[in-house]
Parts: structure tokens; C-alpha cells; sequence
């Protein structure tokens, strides 16, 4: 390891020493879950913001739970930092044969697809090896974000095959299909007993119409796959664009004097207009998403 790395190894282990910080000794794997998942969620506001050197420190606060876990577990004898490298380059090296294998065949992987077939073939194969199971939907973490898990499980069916047809034909029929739920979705509606709001106390009710909700949500996630857009890091963006807007809404309302909450609708939406007009939307972002990329 590079002089920089046993350096932060050694400082992490003298922080968990009998001496070291009290907070830190105190860890386990199981405390640190959120801090991981946090700081993986601020590497990526930051790539979002585009800010290098920000990233740079976020991305270091993300090596440091690994190299948190890491110590935690070398300290009961299951496994070190060099142990996660080593068996990182192993899986790096055996999934990628198309670069480190001179067989002719494994060379044939010269294109994304090619190389993700040929990634998944290799990964069944691992997981036959380990006696695991064979679905195709294997692997994708159940703790992740809804539309994010559902994007991943899309794409692990089609790289089997089972997908919509890459055509003007599929894109229509992905289109119809959303329309479809959202058909199913107001007929849900209809049922409910009441005319002074469209939601229902009944359990049965609920749960038809949440259910309903959810095949839109599912089938606009297939239809941002076929546009090439991952619906995790559209419906994100499109958030923080709400919160620019709506900030800009409550700068316009103060200058006037005015509180939002004296506002009526409409003098409200005329303010809003104005900030869409000042912030406009910036250029298509053009980094690989999520699924042009090897998982």
C-alpha cells in the first residue's frame, strides 16, 4: 500500500486503540449504517453540483467507513482492509476477462452490451459456484430507494431479454402502458364512496389505490429506462429544482412585503412563473447514468 494509505490505516486503528477516541471504540458495524449511507448521499448531491473539490472531501469521508469497518472487523480477526483490496482486484480482474485475459473469446466484449452480458454471464456463474440462486434479479439490495431498485430490477429483466422492443413500437407501448395505470388508477378512485375528497379511511380502499399508484410509479420508471434517464436522479433534480423556484417565490414575496401565507393562489403562481423565468433549466447533464455502466 502507498505511503497516504497505511498512514489513514494507522490513524484509524489508533483511534479505535484502548487509548483512542471513545466515540470511535464505541462503533460497530451496525451504528455506522446510516453514517455510510449518508455520506454515500452527499458524494452524490455534490457530483450533482459539480463541485470537484467538494467531491474530493466527500469521497474521502466515504473511504472512511470502509476503512471504519474494516478495522472494526480486523479486530475480531474476520477480515482486514488488505483482505477488501485483494478480494476487490480478484472480482475486478476475473469480471473483467475482456481486459485481462488473452483468450481470444474473452476479447470478443467490445462493446457496453457485450460487456455487460458478458458480466452477468459471469456473475451467474459465481453464483451457481456458491450454491446461490439464479434468478436474474439477484444482487439488487432491497434497502434501496424505491425508484432506484425498481430501475435496477427493469434492467436486470432485460438483459435476459425480457423487456419492451427497442423501437418508435416499444416506446408507444411503454407510453400506452402508463396511461393505462393511470386509467386503473382513477377507476380506483371512482370507488371510493365519497364527494368531498378522493381518499378513502377504508384499509381495502387504501390499499387498491396505493396499489394502483404504484404499478404508475413502476411503469414510469420502465419508460425513463427506455429514455435513457435514471428516474432516481431525474425526480432529485427536479426536486432541488422545486426548492431554487420556491425560494426565489419566498425572496419575491418578501421583497413585496408580503408573506406567502397572505397570498392568495394565484398571486402566488404569478410569482412562481417569474421564478421558472429567472432560473432556467440548466443543460442536460451528459455523465453515464447508472445503467450505461457496469454494476
Amino acid at each position: 500500500m502507498s505511503t497516504r494509505f497505511t498512514k489513514v490505516v494507522e490513524v484509524m486503528a489508533a483511534l479505535r486503540a484502548q487509548n483512542g477516541c471513545p466515540w470511535d471504540r464505541k462503533q460497530t458495524h451496525e451504528s455506522l449504517k446510516p453514517y455510510l449511507l449518508e455520506e454515500a448521499y452527499e458524494v452524490i448531491e455534490t457530483i450533482d453540483q459539480r463541485d470537484k473539490q467538494k467531491l474530493r472531501e466527500e469521497l474521502g469521508d466515504v473511504l472512511l467507513q470502509v476503512l471504519f469497518h474494516s478495522q472494526i472487523a480486523s479486530e475480531t480477526g474476520s477480515f482486514t482492509i488488505e483482505d477488501v483490496l485483494d478480494t476487490l482486484a480478484t472480482k475486478l480482474i476475473r469480471r473483467h476477462p475482456h481486459v485481462f485475459d488473452n483468450d481470444d473469446q474473452s476479447r470478443n466484449a467490445s462493446t457496453s452490451e457485450q460487456v455487460l452480458s458478458q458480466w452477468e454471464e459471469i456473475k451467474r456463474a459465481e453464483r451457481e459456484a456458491a450454491g446461490m440462486t439464479q434468478s436474474a434479479l439477484e444482487g439488487v439490495p432491497k434497502t434501496l430507494p424505491a425508484l432506484l431498485r425498481a430501475y435496477q430490477i427493469q434492467a436486470r429483466a432485460a438483459r435476459v431479454g425480457f423487456d419492451w422492443p427497442q423501437s418508435k413500437a416499444g416506446f408507444d407501448q411503454i407510453f400506452g402502458k402508463v396511461v393505462e395505470e393511470i386509467g386503473e388508477l382513477r377507476d380506483a378512485l371512482a370507488q371510493v364512496p365519497t364527494e368531498t375528497e378522493p381518499v378513502s379511511h377504508q384499509p381495502s380502499e387504501r390499499e387498491a389505490i396505493e396499489g394502483e399508484l404504484g404499478d404508475i410509479l413502476f411503469s414510469l420508471v420502465n419508460l425513463a429506462r427506455f429514455l435513457k434517464a435514471n428516474p432516481e436522479d431525474a425526480l432529485r433534480r427536479a426536486t432541488n429544482r422545486f426548492i431554487d423556484r420556491f425560494h426565489l417565490v419566498e425572496e419575491q414575496a418578501t421583497e413585496k412585503g408580503r408573506s406567502l401565507t397572505e397570498m392568495t393562489l394565484a398571486e402566488m403562481d404569478e410569482l412562481w412563473d417569474e421564478a421558472k423565468r429567472r432560473l432556467q433549466r440548466p443543460q442536460p447533464d451528459t455523465t453515464p447514468q447508472l445503467g450505461d455502466r457496469v454494476p
